[in-house]
Formats: structure tokens, C-alpha cells, sequence
């Protein structure tokens, strides 16, 4: 996995720390043993894992946004995806993995221990509740979500923890035009505002990718996000 890592990384143009394909590797050696007794992916052969999620995460660094110190969120991280890799690969940034499965928060725990990490928090907790507590909201300059949900729900639920003037990044597939267009009320709403999408080949495959880019330019009103309940019935 190492070395194909290390490729996919060079195709992205990026200069990751010495250490970085080495602890992706480590990483994604523990994904694959804690899958055997532990619903993390359906990915399961090892160069998928390195293509379908190293480097698909490592894809949202060629962005041209400044990572390097800043703060982040992942927003229904799963087995940590993209922002463990993302702190693998840019190690000043301070990093929160939000999930609501405390099973697979544990084991971000577990993995973050091996990995000797500092600057990342595993937080198990439901996003929707998190988003209301001092020092989350507005308190990111960075929001990411790779989760399978439509984008005016990602917006409610992600965009409450964006500074104003920070970003939150939606992982979507090609097709998601429509999605995106369905959502840009909802955005406005939020305090966002849509910028330029960002389509990406996740080296070594033909396999196109895009990145939503919703700036923050105002605060978030009172009241959002709403119970998940609410939001799955009457999205904005």
C-alpha cells in the first residue's frame, strides 16, 4: 500500500511529511483487520482503499485552500474519512472527527494512539446536537463531510460549525448538478453562499469526483440545525 500511496500522492502534486504514506499504509492495515469483526467499509481489497479513500481525501489538499494551522471538522467521519487523512498529510492541522457511532469513534481512538497523533479529537455525538454547544459553533475554519446525504441536509448540518469566512467542503459525486442547484436556497439560508465546484481524478483511475465549496459569509440563524427528524420531513 505504501508505495501506492506514495505515487498517488505525487500524481496530486502534493509533498505530504516523510512519514505520512508510511502511516496511511499503517492505517489503512488496521481498517482492513477491524473490518473482519466491524462494519467500517465495503471496500476491502487494499489498492481500493488507498485509491477510493487515501487519496480521494488527500484530493480536497489541491484545492488551493490554506490548510496548514487551521482548524477542522469532519462531519459523520465513518472510519474517519477524509479528515484522518487529511491530518496525515498536513499535520498542523488541528482536527475533530465527529461520528455518531461510538463503535467506530473508540476505534479512531485506538487508531489515533498508534499513529502517536496530537491536535485531533474523536467526538462521539450527534451532529445535529454538537453543532449547538460553545466552541463548535462558528468555531471551525473548515467543515468536511464525505457522508451519503443530500446537500441541503449536509449545509444544516455542517455549515453551524463554519466561521464566517471559512469553508465547508461537500464530497459529492459528478452527477450532483441538480442536488446542488436544489440546495442553494437552503444555502443562502444557512449564512452560505456556493462557490466554483471543483471536479478531481483520483489518480490511478478513471474516476471523477467533485467537491461542493460553500463559503460562510454570514452567521448561521438561530434554530439551526434542527432535530434530524425535522430536517428529514420539511428539508429547507
Amino acid at each position: 500500500m505504501e508505495a501506492r500511496i506514495a505515487a498517488g500522492l505525487a500524481a496530486l502534486g502534493l509533498t505530504p511529511p516523510p512519514q505520512a504514506a508510511a502511516q496511511l499504509a499503517e492505517y489503512g492495515r488496521l481498517l482492513l483487520e477491524k473490518n473482519q469483526v466491524m462494519n467500517l467499509t465495503a471496500i476491502t481489497q487494499p489498492d481500493q482503499v488507498v485509491d477510493l479513500h487515501f487519496l480521494d481525501s488527500a484530493a480536497l489538499l489541491t484545492l488551493g485552500e490554506a490548510f496548514g494551522g487551521k482548524t477542522l471538522i469532519d462531519v459523520g467521519t465513518g472510519a474517519g474519512f477524509p479528515g484522518l487523512p487529511l491530518k496525515l498529510l498536513e499535520p498542523t492541522l488541528t482536527v475533530t472527527l465527529l461520528d455518531s457511532l461510538g463503535k467506530r469513534v473508540s476505534w479512531l481512538e485506538e487508531v489515533c494512539k498508534v499513529l502517536s497523533l496530537d491536535c485531533i479529537t474523536c467526538l462521539h455525538a450527534r451532529a445535529e446536537e454538537q453543532a449547538l454547544e460553545p466552541g463548535f459553533r462558528d468555531g471551525f475554519d473548515f467543515a468536511v463531510s464525505r457522508a451519503v446525504a443530500s446537500l441541503e441536509l449536509l449545509c444544516e448540518l455542517c455549515l453551524p460549525y463554519v466561521k464566517v469566512g471559512g469553508k465547508f467542503l461537500a464530497m459529492k459525486s459528478v452527477d450532483s448538478g441538480a442536488e446542488t442547484e436544489g440546495a442553494a436556497r437552503a444555502i443562502a439560508k444557512l449564512g452560505g453562499r456556493l462557490l466554483p465546484r471543483v471536479d478531481y481524478t483520483i489518480p490511478g483511475t478513471e474516476i471523477v469526483h467533485r467537491v461542493v465549496v460553500v463559503e460562510k459569509v454570514s452567521p448561521t440563524p438561530k434554530g439551526y440545525p434542527r432535530r434530524w427528524a425535522k430536517m428529514q420531513k420539511a428539508p429547507l
